[in-house]
């Protein structure tokens, strides 16, 4: 019976996590269409992928923060999430943050403004934490933005600057 041979094929190859399952991923406001592995990161495949690279991987375990994109306009960690697991979602990074490339969002210039970052390597994730809190609602003191930005480390110590830079962004981005 061939039909059954090739029928057999076909449901071991579709079970197979390592098959290339075709998906479309809305990326900062574009259509991708890519064939993942199923167990493929939304991280890795942002960076490897897509070449979109300022979402840094710094501890690959939901950690440290530094992979932080939006998701339908809330904050998640995009190495704890599968790339598969965000088709018909509006993924933002921070390449796609900015409404032009001319232009910074509010918040990337406050972060320039109050030199909110040294090293830059857990900038990216900070800046888009950031707009989140003041998204959420989660932006009325100092003491809740320092709860809420708790999630991503800064190696540098930047944190005061960052707080700073959250309550100049918060005003414009309500206006």
């Amino acid at each position: 019976m061939p039909g059954t041979a090739d029928a057999a094929a076909e449901a071991a190859k579709a079970s197979d996590p390592r098959a290339p399952h075709t998906v479309t991923l809305t990326i900062n406001g574009r259509d991708h269409r890519l064939s993942l592995d199923a167990r493929a990161s939304l991280l890795d495949t942002l960076r490897d992928g897509l070449g979109l690279t300022g979402t840094k991987k710094g501890c690959d375990h939901g950690q440290c923060g530094a992979c932080t994109v939006l998701v339908d306009g809330r904050r998640e960690l995009s190495c704890l999430r599968l790339a598969v697991m965000a088709q018909g979602r509006q993924v933002t990074t921070i390449e796609g943050l900015a409404p032009n490339p001319h232009t910074l969002h509010p918040m990337q210039q406050a972060f320039i403004d109050h030199d909110a970052f040294q090293c830059g390597y857990c900038t990216p994730g900070q800046i888009l934490s950031a707009v989140a809190c003041v998204k959420e609602g989660y932006a009325g003191d100092d003491d809740q933005i320092r709860e809420y930005m708790s999630g991503n480390i800064c190696r540098c110590a930047a944190y005061p600057n960052i707080v700073a830079a959250i309550r100049q962004a918060k005003t414009e981005m309500e206006a």
